[in-house]
């Protein structure tokens, strides 16, 4: 089993949205990538420029950053397709082998995807799992999980910075130092799904226990109520033993996207659950739900028992100004009778 570690580089419409094209924002430019063997060791790279087609004006922010401009894409660069189908072959190899992609935050597949969707591309297999060396390393070396830029994790790590950034094969070829260098443990469990693809049906919903998560992806829903119905969504099962827990804290919204709620396993203890609603089309109202299961602490369980209080009593107070403001407007209505 073999890691590709890959990197985009990628231009959009330098007169903003007006110009932009609604099936492809982001138009690749550049793919750069390195093959790693299961001790993370460099053993292939690969690199290819690409002639855009959408939006031939390299973007002002865009042209700041790179190594090369507009002549030398047109020069150098070849169709998408062809780019895109030799990067494919490269990483599967002579002997085909098993491959997982990993990459610096979780835009560079997504964005991969839609390009291919953009060309009528045979699409990648589903559902895509796949390694965010940029989250890893934030839950190494932060304690909020915050995320940095590659530089900034490359000179945290003190590595030798013998390339120039911003080109694709070259960060590909940083994030790869730091997964051999950057001492993240036991990579094996951590990867994550790509969401670029998500259920449309209960037969491709995502059941999976890893990196002491359980794992659950549903969908399609046509609204967050219609999620909120199916108790796959609701129910919390104890991310140690599958067993259905007992609920403590039921479903509450914390912001426009997530739900918390805490169930208990009497044999392995509290579970916090957090549901993730995204949009599943172009419609505000579809969505699928990303859910993740892990043990909570007691004082993570305060924690959250507090911020439903909190809001609960938020709630209330808002209800109260409403009935109040329902109210003066009916007197008001009375005397001007």
């Amino acid at each position: 089993m073999k890691y590709i570690v890959f990197d985009l580089e990628w231009n959009q419409s330098p007169s903003g949205h007006a110009g932009e094209h609604p099936r492809m924002p982001f138009e690749i430019i550049e793919i750069g990538a390195v093959k790693l063997d299961e001790k993370y060791n460099i053993i292939d790279e690969f690199s290819r420029l690409v002639k855009p087609k959408l939006y031939t004006k390299l973007h002002k922010y865009i042209k700041d950053i790179l190594n090369y401009d507009e002549e030398v894409l047109k020069k150098e660069g070849i169709p998408f397709k062809q780019a895109c189908n030799e990067f494919l072959d490269w990483c599967k190899g002579e002997e085909k082998e098993d491959f997982y992609f990993c990459t610096w935050g979780p835009s560079d597949l997504s964005y991969l995807q839609n390009n291919m969707d953009f060309y009528y591309m045979d699409k990648l297999p589903f559902p895509l799992r796949f390694y965010d060396v940029q989250q890893i390393f934030a839950q190494k070396y932060t304690k909020d999980n915050s995320v940095s830029k590659l530089e900034k994790a490359v000179n945290r790590l003190k590595l030798k910075q013998d390339r120039p950034f911003h080109a694709a094969i070259n960060d590909a070829y940083y994030t790869a130092r730091i997964m051999k260098e950057g001492r993240l443990g036991y990579i094996k469990e951590k990867y994550v799904y790509d969401t670029y693809r998500y259920p449309r049906n209960r037969t491709e919903s995502v059941h999976d226990f890893h990196n002491g998560t359980l794992e659950e992806i549903y969908g399609e829903y046509a609204s967050r109520r219609d999620a909120l119905q199916d108790k796959r969504v609701i129910d919390i099962r104890c991310a140690r033993c599958g067993k259905k827990t007992t609920s403590q804290i039921k479903p509450f919204q914390i912001n426009q996207t997530t739900d918390l709620a805490v169930g208990v396993c009497f044999k392995h203890g509290r579970m916090l659950s957090t549901i993730k609603f995204k949009d599943a089309s172009e419609s505000m109202d579809t969505v699928f739900v990303v859910k993740k299961i892990y043990p909570i602490t007691k004082a993570k369980y305060t924690d959250v028992k507090n911020r439903r209080n909190v809001l609960a009593e938020k709630k209330k107070e808002r209800d109260r100004r409403y009935m109040e403001r329902k109210q003066n407007e009916r007197k008001n209505n009375t005397k001007n009778k």
